[in-house]
């Protein structure tokens, strides 16, 4: 089969189109045949160099969106032509930069039928950061949430979760997704282009925060005493906690969630509650230019790789 490897750290001339030996499941285990790969901003910043230890060569990615095509023996919740979507363990085996994986069943769910495996593959990191988060910072209806970077991988499901919670949402973003955000739920929209949030927002109960820095210092002025900031890019500085702590703010520093809540997600997918954007579809061979786009930081909703055999390096 053919993969993405990086047999050291570094930019994106590191991303390798390879082949190399198709994986069999154990008995505990299935292997799924992999139509469509999330690319996640953790891809990028591991690729740049791991904070944790990571054998390599090494395969990139944790979400898979695919059919079971091999069943271990002592598996029973799956079948082969299942379609499924899921998240491979984090933080270091990854392996979705492939046209194959084994996987524990327990890793994966089944894949609504509403949704192409396209869509499907964008969903388990951010989704379940997402969801995670609101779960931590205890969000309730009626309360208000701001939701920084709105429009992207994990914003994107975060507006819709709060505003499915009962939640006043306010989100940031560039002007150009204005349309977008309000269609997705939001109730108050701010340019971050044209104005400071701090001087149009009034004061919220929580604040989503995938961005960090200046943005994480900045919010803490508009959260309630009381109130949570959920910083996902864990770059909270010593002196940013002391200045939340002296203004009654909770500070948590949450990461992806437990892949069984997919299947509460999935409900909500299937409800049409939720509604996963895709930004962009490379084939799996373009995995650079993914990588460059993510690193843009400006995709709308998530960039999804599709494997697809024949393609030379």
């Amino acid at each position: 089969m053919n993969a993405i490897r990086i047999h050291e750290f570094g930019d994106v001339s590191n991303l390798q189109y390879e082949e190399i030996e198709t994986p069999e499941p154990a008995d505990d285990e299935v292997r799924v045949r992999i139509h469509a790969v999330g690319v996640n901003p953790a891809d990028c910043k591991i690729r740049q160099g791991a904070p944790f230890p990571i054998e390599l060569p090494w395969i990139p990615g944790w979400d898979i969106a695919g059919v079971v095509d091999e069943v271990g023996s002592a598996v029973t919740e799956f079948e082969p032509d299942d379609e499924v979507y899921g998240f491979l363990p984090f933080p270091g085996e990854g392996g979705a930069y492939a046209e194959a994986v084994t996987v524990s069943p327990t890793n994966i769910s089944r894949k609504p039928d509403s949704l192409s495996f396209e869509e499907a593959a964008g969903i388990p990191m951010a989704g379940l950061t997402a969801w995670r988060s609101l779960k931590l910072t205890d969000l309730e209806a009626g309360q208000r949430v701001l939701v920084h970077a709105a429009a992207g991988g994990v914003g994107h499901f975060a507006v819709q979760f709060a505003k499915h919670q009962g939640a006043h949402v306010i989100g940031t973003a560039s002007g150009s997704n204005e349309e977008y955000l309000r269609d997705l739920g939001v109730d108050e929209f701010v340019n971050y282009r044209e104005e400071r949030f701090e001087d149009t927002v009034e004061p919220v109960d929580v604040v989503i925060d995938a961005i960090g820095g200046d943005t994480f210092t900045r919010s803490i002025e508009i959260t309630k005493e009381g109130g949570v900031i959920d910083n996902l890019p864990l770059n909270v500085t010593s002196e940013q906690e002391e200045a939340a702590d002296a203004h009654g703010v909770r500070v948590i520093q949450s990461d992806t969630g437990d892949p069984e809540w997919l299947n509460e997600i999935s409900e909500l997918l299937e409800a049409g509650t939720v509604v996963p954007t895709v930004d962009t579809v490379f084939p799996l061979v373009e995995a650079r230019v993914a990588h460059e786009l993510s690193e843009g930081g400006h995709a709308r909703g998530k960039i999804i790789l599709k494997p697809s055999g024949g393609i030379e390096n």
